[in-house]
């Protein structure tokens, strides 16, 4: 019955050194990995905690390692796994799986000194790979917290002698890391950019963007809605429009073949196509687009002209998307001027526009038989294109459509569906079936999917507008008005354009972990829009320092334009001027050696030149015998070596008195100098 005594006595017992030291390396090797586990697929992270747990109880019982004739079909098993799941081991997410399962089976091979050092520098490498997924604020964060547990751990190997305690160890290694921030300053502002990043990398990297597609069929969009992501930020240079106006436009969707919406192939827009509306302001604003991986970029309607892109370039194209001429795989700023009361296209038919008309009136045959007897009937009441798009709309408005982000599934028949049978739905739902519906009744109409809205942040003053926020809407062609933007949700859900989906939907803090309602104006609030501001500032000065910004720096320091061979001697010598600036201090509080010291310390150099080299263990009383007996020195400097340690032992470790010490010490310069 006296087993939960021991075991009490076993954890409170003091923990070797061995076992401290390893279980420091193992908390700092998973600080580096637990970020990865919300990449890694399940099996992997399970295998991770199971082989750490393994070497943790190897390391509280003080057991053996485990052999290599067992560690190898462990090793094995993981690589075909690695290789199964992603059939390369090349790439992005299969290098760093199989990195992930390396460095834990190396804590179970550690063999020697230098198998220390392996999973140390290992887990640096692995620390770095952390930003190819995330470089948020909190993602860098973490990360440093995991810099100063890799030194201490490292630290906690250096010590030969008696180890100090963790708290001074983890405040050596922050000290190690606030000597290297100002360097490490230095090197962000002044190290030559250049455009995109320093490495190219594999295919793999830009996968699983979260946003819009280049495609619409029933529940694409809806769910987004359901994400809190930012889709990108706006500041805006003149005063901001009603919430109603933010339309951002994306994609345009003509192509349909019965269940999804596609694009056509684009061309470059001729200028003189966009008509402003007498007496209506352009807006200017600066936008912060988070990567996508397509190529549109997000503007409000309609553009003045395509904005100018670093490293890219940018066009209008004939459907009036503000596209990049390549995918947008990195954060982009630019800055877009736009007309939010405008006309596409006015006038009377073009002959560059009838191919546009001609697709916008497609529809695919043997579908949706109830949607064309609807627009048979409408057609016999009136021939006016825009008494029919009232009808059309006030059907929405007068039977029972609701607005809902699960709606029921549809069948082959799916505008037939929504309109006559669920008639519940989302923007999508409601865009599509506006856009089939025009068509049946000969009126040319396309879908356009986006962002409706935005939330503006009152700590910075950004304009966030998130996936929640996407939204799909329509565009018909009407005589001398041009292309013309009709929002059939808006006839079912108004508050749906005069609010946005994310300050109505619940927000969540903290992965989810904590939600709440947007009417609650609680601590939560400002603390979620607090932790945006501060994204958006991490986001701003530091992810977003581009060549241009770096250029503007170099100006506002008066050196005018420099070229990287200049900015580079400018690096050198700023960081070197940093550099002794930080000696300085150190090397004038350097602790001064005692006399005696100094003494001892020129006493051994002058043995080293005739072959006595003291070994760093040595002492005093140690090194004496050394020096007794070796052939090396003739007797008479022998005998004065032999003197000379006996009076620095005494002078030393406590018999010499302190009247004494001005004669011991005169006693030592001359035996010193008898030792030449």
């Amino acid at each position: 019955m006296n087993n939960p005594t021991s075991l009490r006595q076993l954890l409170i017992r003091p923990m070797s050194r061995d076992k401290a030291d390893m279980l420091t390396l193992m908390s700092a090797c998973l600080l580096v990995l637990i970020p990865h586990f919300f990449h890694l697929p399940g099996w992997i992270s399970a295998g991770v905690l199971v082989l750490m747990g393994w070497r943790g109880g190897i390391t509280f019982a003080g057991k053996h390692l485990p052999p290599r004739w067992l560690l190898l079909p462990v090793a094995a098993v993981a690589m075909t796994g690695i290789y199964l799941a992603y059939r390369t081991f090349l790439g992005r997410d299969a290098g760093v799986a199989m990195l992930t399962l390396l460095l834990v089976l190396k804590l179970l091979e550690m063999h020697a000194r230098r198998d220390l050092f392996v999973v140390l520098f290992l887990s640096f490498f692995l620390l770095l790979t952390n930003f190819f997924y995330s470089q948020s604020l909190l993602t860098a964060l973490l990360m440093a917290m995991a810099v100063l547990a890799l030194l201490t751990a490292q630290l906690s190997f250096q010590y030969t002698g008696n180890v100090p305690p963790l708290k001074k160890r983890l405040r050596f290694a922050t000290l190690i890391v606030g000597l290297a921030t100002p360097l490490m300053l230095i090197l962000f502002l002044l190290f030559p950019r250049i455009q995109g990043p320093l490495w190219g990398l594999p295919g793999d990297a830009t996968g699983g963007r979260t946003g819009l597609s280049e495609s619409m069929t029933p529940g694409t969009i809806s769910s987004l809605a359901q994400s809190d992501e930012i889709a990108f930020r706006v500041r805006f240079l003149d005063p901001v429009p009603a919430q109603a106006s933010l339309y951002w436009r994306a994609a345009v969707l003509g192509s349909f073949d019965g269940r999804s919406w596609t694009q056509y192939p684009q061309t470059p827009m001729a200028p003189g196509n966009v008509l402003a509306v007498a007496g209506s302001k352009p807006t200017r604003y600066q936008v912060t687009l988070e990567p996508h991986g397509r190529r549109w970029l997000f503007a409000l309607e309609s553009p003045l002209e395509p904005p100018v892109l670093s490293g890219n370039s940018a066009y209008l194209a004939n459907d009036f998307q503000l596209m990049a001429s390549q995918r947008i795989g990195n954060r982009l700023r630019y800055e877009v001027t736009s007309w939010t009361d405008f006309r596409l296209q006015p006038g009377p038919m073009q002959p560059a526009l009838a191919d546009d008309i001609d697709r916008a009136l497609q529809r695919p045959a043997g579908y949706n038989p109830a949607t064309a007897r609807f627009a048979r009937q409408l057609l016999a009441t009136s021939s006016d294109s825009a008494e029919l798009i009232r009808l059309v709309l006030a059907y929405f408005r007068r039977e029972p459509f609701s607005y809902t982000l699960e709606p029921p599934l549809l069948g082959r028949n799916s505008v037939d569906d929504f309109l006559f049978v669920s008639r519940a739905g989302f923007c999508e739902h409601y865009a599509a079936a506006f856009v089939v519906l025009m068509r049946e009744l000969g009126i040319p109409a396309r879908v356009v999917t986006g962002y409706q809205g935005g939330e503006i942040n009152p700590r910075d003053g950004y304009m966030e507008v998130r996936q929640s926020d996407a939204h799909a809407w329509a565009e018909v062609w009407l005589e001398q008005r041009g292309w013309t933007r009709i929002d059939p949700t808006a006839a079912v859900a108004p508050e749906r354009v005069q609010r946005s989906v994310a300050s109505q939907s619940g927000r969540s803090l903290f992965g989810g972990l904590v939600s709440f309602a947007p009417s609650q104006e609680s601590w939560l609030t400002l603390t979620r829009f607090n932790l945006d501001a501060m994204s958006n500032a991490w986001n701003q000065w530091v992810l977003n320092y581009s060549p241009e910004r770096q250029k503007s720096l170099i100006g506002k320091l008066g050196l005018g334009t420099v070229d990287w061979q200049m900015l580079t001697a400018l690096m050198f010598a700023v960081g070197g001027i940093v550099m002794a600036a930080m000696m300085l201090p150190l090397l004038l509080n350097r602790q001064a050696l005692d006399p005696a010291s100094k003494l001892y310390v020129e006493f051994c150099r002058r043995m080293a030149r005739v072959g006595l080299v003291r070994a760093p263990h040595q002492g005093p009383r140690a090194f004496l015998a050394s020096v007794a007996n070796t052939t090396l020195l003739p007797a008479a400097k022998k005998d004065a070596a032999v003197r000379f340690l006996q009076c620095y032992e005494a002078l030393q470790y406590g018999t010499v008195g302190t009247r004494q010490r001005s004669a011991a010490l005169n006693q030592l310069h001359s035996l010193l100098t008898a030792c030449r």
